[in-house]
């Protein structure tokens, strides 16, 4: 057996042994048990709202797949009316279609399990933090498994099929547009009830973050699992499939290395789902832990695994270069180091948060003041980060010839990726925990288990802003191997017509600078129109929950056997961010093909060049700003700073209130768009090539 097979072989074993822990750690998920009523019948509501919107929403996104898998079959890879081979269109087509449906699943599995571990994990707080955070923990993982799963099972199954690593590039968009509308429209849902939940209920009338009371709370909930669950999982998934494509691509033109380009793909995604595996089965807490520690150190594990495991490969099999292994640990442990940056600016034990929720006690405008200036900070050394690995992986690989040296960058990215599945795992723990605490409160289960639930969901707080920094810092690297991946495509579509191959973009081209204006401006529309989505959901939410509060007799007060109207407050969410969801992301993808039919190739460089230099910016930044904010909330509550209540109390909310659609709506989907672009760029590069004005 060759190499390349005996690869493909281990890689699918990775595959069954991922899926079966998976299987594993769900049923020991479910096997937890649920006695208080109250949860019980608050969590089906949670279930229910989150099954109505992802049902919904795929609705829409079936019909825009169904449509683009029409016009990709019509022109990619190339126009059917030239005569080209209709079976490449159709594959192309079929990959498309298959990339949307496997991210689909991915959310839907998140769903799943987020919804059924999160009332596990408020009764497990009863008994203290170590059985509650094992609940939670391991509900994440499930979907952290499932996910890396499907992203190396479908992109191993169109290459076999398929034999040609371009129709990739449909499969990755199929991923990438579905993630797009699922993190935007999620986003807008999540943050849409929170935003609505924190202001009428904190603000206006002080009473608690998760009070039945309140409206807007189970809207809230369903939230964290359509927006940070679902939409999370498929903008992960699209990351990795995006990362995998691009360096297959580019192995595709590695002239007589192709096969062990190829085959280090998979071996390092493969090795790297065991490791995630490893990490997830180690994962522990004391009795009286920390669980923020706890989740990084499981971080840190697998990264070791990781390391370790990918230099054997590299020693054994023949063919493997380790030039190519520096280029990955490099991204990997580039990654790692953007997200120890990004917990130094969230963590609320650390100074700038503390600094944050001090100026609080001037106002609110000193909490937005203060968390814009440290978010802005906090952008640079991720920024520098990426740089740095981006520039060491492609000197490192360069005297291997040039190809390698974009090969090393797109392997930078593949090693920064290697360990999502434990990222996603760490990421999905935060809305379970989150929902947790929210239940434990409506559950009546005492002061004890909300101040355990309290601790769990401050940690998962500082983690998701970590992964959001890991996976920013990682979709950084990918796009700069998809415009690699573009300038591939471009230069086997010139050399077919006989012209001369582009080796760069120069910016002082006119053409280019064109395009590099355009790119560049197109993150900050596309946030500006989530984020204003958010603020007119919420604002027709915070009508209604008025409504509610002067029309249903005794709601305020609290009366027994009076409840709130959860389903209009859901319906709201809902409504709102399916209808605007579409119009950022058409935005984006038809900005991408006029600057293309308008400058050309060289145009589309520059394009992408702009888009991704704002784009990482506009993300971390966002992202960034709203975790600080989120925990400086948390720890003026805590007691610190004049304690729940106070002004400084007030303003903080008031800033997490700004920070919510900066982190969990416009800042993660950036990074998502920035992928859509670009894989739309490689796509069309042969039309751009042949039809474009300038």
């Amino acid at each position: 057996m060759d190499t390349t097979s005996l690869i493909y072989v281990l890689s699918f074993l990775a595959i069954v042994i991922a899926f079966a822990f998976a299987a594993y750690l769900y049923l020991w998920v479910k096997k937890q048990k649920t006695v208080n009523k109250q949860i019980l019948d608050v969590s089906e509501l949670i279930k229910a709202g989150a099954n109505t919107f992802m049902a919904r929403e795929y609705r829409i996104l079936a019909i825009f797949a169904g449509v683009a898998a029409v016009i990709i079959f019509l022109i990619l890879p190339s126009p059917v009316w030239q005569g080209g081979s209709l079976l490449d269109n159709l594959a192309m087509a079929l990959a498309y279609i298959a990339g949307t449906i496997l991210s689909a699943i991915a959310g839907k599995i998140g769903i799943l399990v987020a919804t059924l571990a999160n009332s596990r994990t408020a009764e497990a707080a009863q008994k203290g933090i170590k059985p509650a955070f094992l609940v939670g923990f391991r509900g994440g993982a499930v979907m952290g498994l499932a996910v890396v799963s499907f992203c190396l099972l479908g992109v191993m199954a169109v290459l076999l099929i398929a034999g040609d690593a371009s129709i990739l590039l449909g499969f990755s968009f199929g991923a990438s547009s579905l993630a797009l509308f699922a993190k935007a429209g999620g986003g807008i849902f999540t943050k849409t009830a929170d935003v609505s939940a924190d202001l009428t209920g904190k603000v206006e009338l002080g009473i608690p973050e998760d009070d039945p009371r309140n409206p807007a709370v189970i809207a809230d909930n369903v939230g964290d699992n359509v927006g940070d669950v679902a939409g999370m999982g498929a903008d992960l998934f699209d990351s990795n499939v995006a990362a995998m494509t691009s360096a297959l691509v580019i192995a595709q033109s590695l002239t007589g290395h192709e096969q062990a380009g190829t085959a280090m793909v998979f071996c390092y995604s493969a090795l790297g789902l065991i490791a995630s595996i490893l990490g997830i089965a180690c994962a522990r807490i004391g009795k009286n832990g920390n669980p923020t520690k706890a989740l990084n150190s499981s971080t840190y594990v697998t990264t070791g695994i990781f390391v370790v495991l990918s230099a054997l490969a590299t020693y054994l099999f023949e063919g493997f270069d380790w030039r190519i292994w520096g280029a990955s640990t490099v991204g990997l442990l580039v990654g790692v180091i953007i997200g120890l940056t990004t917990d130094y600016f969230t963590d609320d034990s650390k100074p700038i948060v503390q600094r944050v929720a001090k100026a609080s006690q001037s106002g609110s405008a000193f909490t937005v003041l203060s968390g814009v200036s440290y978010g802005f900070i906090s952008a640079l050394p991720a920024m520098v980060g990426i740089a740095i690995s981006a520039l060491a992986a492609y000197k490192l690989c360069e005297p291997l010839g040039s190809t390698y040296a974009l090969f090393g960058i797109a392997m930078a990215a593949v090693g920064m990726l290697s360990i999502v599945g434990m990222i996603i795992s760490n990421d999905a723990y935060g809305p379970i925990v989150d929902n947790a605490r929210g239940l434990a409160e409506m559950g009546g289960l005492g002061e004890d288990t909300i101040r355990i639930a309290d601790e769990l969901d401050s940690a998962g707080n500082t983690v998701k802003a970590v992964t959001k920094g890991f996976s920013i810092g990682a979709a950084g690297l990918t796009v700069i191997s998809l415009l690699g991946a573009y300038m591939s495509e471009v230069n086997a579509t010139l050399a077919s017509l006989g012209r001369e191959l582009i080796t760069g973009f120069d910016i002082m081209n006119p053409t280019v600078f064109f395009g590099v204006l355009i790119g560049a401006a197109v993150p900050a529309v596309f946030s500006a129109m989530l984020i204003l989505g958010v603020d007119k959901n919420a604002q027709r939410m915070v009508a209604e929950i008025h409504r509610q509060f002067r029309e249903i007799k005794g709601l305020r007060e609290g009366k027994p056997g009076v409840k709130a109207d959860y389903d209009t407050c859901i319906d709201i969410a809902t409504t709102g961010a399916l209808k605007e969801l579409i119009p950022a992301g058409a935005m984006a993808i038809i900005s991408t093909v006029l600057v293309g039919f308008i400058g050309g190739v060289l145009a589309i460089g520059g394009f992408l060049l702009g888009n991704i230099v704002s784009g990482l910016l506009l993300a971390l930044f966002m992202s960034n700003a709203g975790g600080l904010w989120d925990n400086s909330k948390k720890y003026i509550e805590a007691g610190n700073e004049g304690g729940k209540g106070s002004k400084a109390h007030k303003a903080a909310v008031t800033g997490d209130t700004v920070g919510d659609p900066f982190k969990d709506t416009a800042g993660p989907s950036i990074n998502t768009q920035i992928t859509v672009v670009s894989l739309v760029a490689s796509l069309l590069s042969s039309l751009f090539v042949a039809f474009s004005i300038f």
